[in-house]
């Protein structure tokens, strides 16, 4: 074992008997900070020789199912992954798969139709673990790239609230792309910081999660350049930040709510400290539960998770450890500050109807409704819920003035006039399910139809039915316009392939 000038500990293979802390990863050198290594084997003990030897393994992968798209059993059905559905099972999220590392489930059509999320097993407990109610305003605070908003929006089922938050703005477009292809409806993006958000939100969410910026000492066996990017003073900066966060996101939380703090790092100063010291300074906050995913005990790359509940209010309306909340938009359960749903109703329906030129519009949306849209289900939603910008039609779930607060997206966007016509977005037809259309064409998911389309190519057919939505393996995949016997592609450029 060497030691750099940089104070890293470089890792090579040993002779058997040999006492240091070194191996070989694969014939791949890695050379691990020192004072990380001093840390975990204070903190290990015992177990510290079972972690390092973590190291020698692979990374592991997996996707995680999107039951609003497709049902579990018939994604087992497809027999995608050659996974072993007992075996692969990941324990801390029903619906999380392990999957072998010489696959590529992001090339899968499926991928694109957003019928699964591929996400680090160990990441998938944050979410896997906590009570979501359907009717939950929720917040995931450090959003991007969107594995834990995308699994919270499953877990909503197209009901209540999800706010998104992203500070860095070079990571948001990929949280955008990520919720549209899961279907997003109730949803808002934002783009700012903790202290900004909770001058709109104070009291608001039922659920507040952060996915902290953390050192990430997580990532050093998948990425080596998370150990170049590593420092003790990384550290000491990303507590400061996390203890600002966690303090701004409880004032955001209502009576009863919980917060649900994560890292995927290992230090005890940007995990338990920021518990504990937390802890100290919140008298109504109490823990819930704390713990830790190791690489050495699990399969995964390791993660930190903490569930903090905040004490309800004296007039017993919400009881410690009661997390039922409103289980659709319609009911607020006696709290006003619920009561934005029927608001939006009446409101943005006036709204974006005030103007003849509006109207207009919002008259050849509703005839698009009538003609391609059947009654019940998402149609129903749309409709309460219409917001006009322009030229381009929207559904906002929430009624809540945000001028001031930078938003990438507030709700679904619908589609947009043109000429005297309706046109739909590709985000409708991603939310949509092939049980809320009249006209749709569905293709199994090796077909030589389903790879033509995803290049923007024209499909022939054999009608005329004007819009119509293409699926894969009965899960959404974008629009296609029928005449003459020829489906006129609409999948978007940006995303063909």
């Amino acid at each position: 074992m060497t030691t750099s000038n940089s104070g890293n500990i470089n890792l090579q293979e040993e002779a058997p008997g040999g006492d240091q802390d070194q191996f070989n990863i694969k014939d791949k050198r890695l050379s691990l900070p020192e004072s990380f290594l001093r840390e975990m084997k204070e903190i290990l003990g015992d177990e510290y020789q079972d972690f390092l030897d973590s190291y020698q393994d692979e990374k592991t992968s997996a996707i995680r199912v999107n039951n609003l798209k497709m049902p579990i059993e018939r994604f087992k059905d497809l027999g995608l992954f050659n996974i072993d559905f007992d075996r692969d099972n990941i324990s801390w999220a029903k619906e999380g798969y392990y999957i072998s590392g010489d696959v590529n489930p992001g090339k899968n059509p499926l991928h694109d139709a957003g019928a699964y999320y591929i996400q680090e097993p160990s990441a998938m407990s944050v979410v896997g673990q906590t009570p979501i109610n359907e009717g939950d305003r929720v917040l995931d605070l450090c959003a991007a790239p969107g594995g834990k908003s995308t699994y919270i929006l499953s877990k909503l089922n197209h009901r209540g609230l999800l706010v998104s938050n992203e500070i860095n703005p070079n990571r948001i477009r990929a949280l955008g792309e990520n919720l549209e292809r899961f279907g997003a409806v109730n949803s808002i993006i934002t783009n700012s910081d903790s202290s900004s958000l909770l001058t709109f939100f104070k009291g608001f969410f039922d659920k507040i999660f952060i996915d902290a910026p953390c050192s990430g000492q997580g990532m050093f066996r998948k990425d080596a350049f998370a150990i170049e990017d590593w420092s003790q003073d990384k550290v000491d900066e990303c507590a400061g930040i996390q203890r600002q966060i966690i303090r701004d996101a409880y004032e955001m939380l209502r009576n009863g709510g919980m917060l649900i703090y994560s890292t995927c790092t290992f230090t005890r100063q940007e995990n338990e400290d920021i518990i504990e010291a937390f802890l100290g300074d919140y008298p109504t906050a109490s823990l819930v539960d704390m713990d830790r995913i190791w690489p050495h005990k699990d399969r995964g790359e390791g993660h930190f998770c903490a569930r903090i509940l905040k004490e309800a209010d004296k007039t017993g309306n919400l009881e410690s450890g009661d997390f039922g909340v409103s289980t659709s938009y319609e009911d607020t359960k006696k709290d006003p500050s619920r009561d934005y749903a029927k608001k939006s109703k009446k409101k943005q329906k006036s709204r974006a109807k005030s103007s003849n030129k509006n109207s207009g519009n919002l008259n050849l949306f509703e005839d698009f409704a009538t003609t391609y849209l059947l009654d019940g289900g998402l149609k129903n939603v749309l409709e309460s819920g219409l917001s006009l910008k322009e030229d381009r039609l929207y559904y906002q779930p929430l009624d809540y003035d945000l001028r001031g607060l930078k938003i990438l997206r507030a709700g679904l966007f619908i589609g947009q006039f043109k000429k005297n016509r309706f046109e739909p977005a590709h985000s409708l037809a991603m939310a949509l399910r092939p049980g809320d259309v009249k006209n749709t064409i569905d293709f199994a998911n090796d077909s030589d139809e389903i790879k033509a389309y995803l290049r923007g190519e024209s499909i022939a057919t054999s009608q005329s039915r004007g819009w119509v939505l293409v699926s894969v393996e009965g899960v959404s995949l974008g629009w296609g316009k029928e005449s003459n016997g020829i489906l006129k592609n609409k999948y978007p450029k940006g995303l063909r392939r």
